[in-house]
């Protein structure tokens, strides 16, 4: 037996018993009579302490032996400590060593395992299996098993069944890339790995199943932004025989349940507001709301002099920045610096002081007098001591810069606090949107995405109009979850591929088994995925995911500990009919 304890547990109730205890070596002091040894685990650390006056010689000499990180077991006898750490719970006690066995040595680890360490990101990444014995990463993971739980016994306990779907599947030309995987025998051939079940889920529907969920890896061959893994995890879920409401209720009950049980927060309210009307006031389709400065439309009123800046806009809208008055011009100017970078692209930027004494001070104050920029203040809901900021230019461009300065402004202003919650359900998405590259639609969810039943007729005179039956839940500025209604019969299926540009034999080719599922008595049905990695992260207060997964790829979609992806070898190759450049 290689412990009778672990090193979190043992406290004063356990004086004068004898244990064993495994782990790794954190830290060691020697004083010359005395040597202390801090030996940790998942649970803690213990101190173990070896005296000259109540330790054997050689056992006292393997102490001063022992590096950090080296694996050892260690057994005594538990005794009071002299100086008591309040700051952990093993802290009244030591254990007096009475043998020490080495288990394994170790190199000096190529940064200090520690909560605060001096290793960067890659060569953590690197090592990762170092880095994973440091708390912060630990209790990540920790805490993901917790969320996880009670995902499954919530679920389970409204009678989901959890089902498990092929991860070797058919590739279909719809979504992101697909990653591809050969077939070995079926020469020439491709399985695909899935960027999501949603087939099979519809399917499972379809076998009379009710209600499913899924912890399931998902896999996207795409060009990778900031904090985006190729493979992620999804709680994906489908009900049979709902509408859109019963949805959004099943599933506010259980983003409910994880924020009371894992953080202990109370949330009743669960706004709803349109996609149209989020990107009219917020600029994007998945706002933070745990703050004001909502968009103001200034057309109307700022339109009507000489200022051509404006007058040759698509749009003009602005934000009001609580107490942003007290910025200085420097400050403005790197505002200004800020929304014309690349990343943003704004050409410029209009700003309007609201003085405490009612009156305004703008950058365009040539153009506009106190008249005109008190409307503007009304527009955007300025108060004395506000400071408006204004973009102009082409609808869609000027609500994303605007949405962007809008969260940048939040984080400098501390408005978006880890600690309080926001969720929010974004609905009536447009079914289809129009790509400029190809001059043709593609469905904004999926192709199987069910559009408003009042609206299925525009499909054929104004397909830009059709709202689909999709809604995204959104948790302080971030998409946690999305789903929709589903298409359940053959001839509405047909006419959203036929729309999306399919042809007859190219539907049936790569979506004909659903299509035949339909002809058998297919029930309504709809679901939702959660994206797990974004949740567990909010839900922990941060929003990068990589420290709640446990081998998490960087930014160029690589695995840096086991060098991945990497060639293999011609042997191989020719096995399976491929070739190499």
């Amino acid at each position: 037996m290689y412990r009778t304890h672990h090193c979190g547990e043992l406290n004063a109730s356990h004086i004068n018993q004898t244990v064993t205890l495994s782990g790794w070596v954190h830290k060691s002091r020697d004083k010359g009579f005395v040597a202390w040894v801090d030996l940790r685990d998942r649970y803690g650390i213990t101190q173990l302490v070896f005296d000259a006056d109540r330790t054997d010689k050689n056992l006292m000499e393997s102490a001063r032996g022992l590096g950090r990180e080296f694996v050892i077991q260690v057994t005594g006898t538990v005794i009071e400590r002299a100086s008591k750490n309040p700051n952990i719970p093993t802290g009244e006690i030591e254990i007096l060593a009475t043998a020490l066995t080495v288990l394994n040595t170790a190199k000096v680890p190529p940064f200090t395992i520690e909560d605060e360490t001096d290793g960067g990101e890659e060569l953590r990444m690197k090592y990762r299996y170092l880095d994973l014995r440091r708390n912060p990463v630990k209790n990540k993971l920790i805490f993901r098993h917790k969320v996880v739980q009670e995902v499954r016994n919530y679920l389970s306990s409204k009678e989901f069944i959890e089902v498990e779907t092929p991860y070797l599947i058919k590739s279909t030309p719809e979504g992101a890339r697909d990653f591809v995987v050969p077939s070995r025998m079926n020469e020439g051939q491709f399985y695909a790995l899935p960027q999501s079940p949603q087939t099979f889920k519809q399917l499972l529907m379809v076998g009379g199943m009710d209600k499913y969920f899924q912890i399931v890896k998902c896999f996207r061959d795409e060009d990778l932004r900031a904090d985006r893994q190729p493979e992620f995890t999804q709680i994906d879920c489908e009900m049979a025989f709902v509408e859109q409401e019963d949805i959004l209720n099943a599933f506010e009950g259980l983003t409910r349940h994880l924020l009371k049980t894992i953080k202990g927060v109370e949330v009743d309210a669960f706004p709803r507001i349109s996609y149209d009307e989020a990107m009219r006031t917020y600029g994007n389709d998945k706002p933070d709301i745990r703050f004001g400065m909502k968009f103001g439309e200034l057309n109307a009123i700022a339109q009507h002099k000489d200022f051509n800046v404006f007058n040759k806009a698509a749009l003009v809208v602005g934000i009001a920045v609580p107490g942003g008055n007290k910025y200085s011009r420097k400050d403005i100017d790197k505002l200004i610096d800020w929304v014309k970078r690349p990343q943003i692209g704004a050409l410029g930027m209009v700003y309007v002081r609201c003085n405490e004494d009612g009156s305004y001070k703008s950058s365009v104050d040539k153009f506009y007098d106190q008249d005109d920029l008190a409307k503007w203040a009304k527009a955007t809901n300025a108060k004395a001591g506000d400071l408006i900021c204004v973009l102009s230019g082409k609808t869609n461009e000027v609500r994303a810069q605007l949405s962007a300065l809008r969260m940048e402004l939040a984080g400098r202003l501390n408005l978006r606090n880890p600690k309080e919650f926001a969720p929010l359900w974004v609905t009536d998405f447009p079914l289809l949107e129009w790509d400029e590259d190809t001059q043709s639609y593609h469905a904004m969810h999926h192709p199987f995405t069910a559009p408003k039943s009042e609206q299925i007729s525009l499909l054929n005179s104004d397909p830009a109009a059709v709202k689909a039956d999709a809604y995204d839940l959104v948790l302080n500025g971030n998409e946690i979850g999305g789903g929709s209604i589903r298409i359940h019969d053959k001839t509405t299926q047909a006419l959203m591929f036929r729309h999306l540009g399919f042809t007859e034999e190219e539907s049936k080719s790569q979506f004909g088994f659903l299509m035949n599922a339909f002809e058998y008595g297919a029930p309504p049905h709809g679901g939702i995925a959660f994206g797990l990695d974004r949740l567990v992260a909010i839900l922990g207060g941060q929003e990068t995911i990589r420290d709640f997964i446990a081998f998490p790829k960087n930014n160029s979609g690589r695995d840096v500990m086991i060098d991945a992806p990497a060639p293999i070898d011609k042997a191989q190759l020719d096995e399976l009919g491929l070739k190499t450049k």
